[in-house]
């Protein structure tokens, strides 16, 4: 029988969790999870984007998005507003403050990066990068 650490599918499964681990500990002051900064991240990409968008471009359930920006407009780095498009729908759009709080964690990120890749050289970690991100783009999509 082969070991766990000969599985890749393994590897990336607890190398994703020590990775939740470390960045939901460095959050943790905030009372928020990296659920939380994920849809942070993506709005800081977008104009705004209907809950349902968001369900589908982070791979959350669409119950769990209600109560993720619930937390985060009490928090008040994101709000929902009106849709030009649709005045039934409502866009999430993230606030000067939301942006101020991905500042803010930007370092936190790195942290957390460096303390995973620590063992790597600088060419093995952006060559590690581009093969994930490959197959995030194929696998994730």
């Amino acid at each position: 029988m082969r070991g766990l650490h000969a599985d890749t599918g393994y590897l990336l499964y607890r190398l994703g969790l020590r990775s939740g681990q470390l960045f939901n500990a460095c959050l943790q002051e905030s009372g928020l999870r990296l659920r939380h900064y994920a849809v942070l991240r993506f709005l800081a990409t977008a104009e705004g984007a209907l809950q349902r968008e968001l369900s589908t471009r982070l791979g959350y359930d669409p119950s769990a998005i209600v109560g993720l920006v619930d937390d985060l407009e009490k928090q008040g780095f994101a709000e929902r507003r009106p849709s030009p498009d649709d005045r039934r729908s409502r866009i999430v759009v993230l606030t000067e403050s939301g942006r101020a709080f991905l500042r803010d964690t930007d370092e936190a990120g790195l942290r957390v990066t460096n303390e995973l890749l620590g063992p790597l050289e600088e060419a093995e970690r952006e060559a590690l990068h581009a093969l994930l991100l490959r197959i995030a783009e194929d696998g994730l999509n």
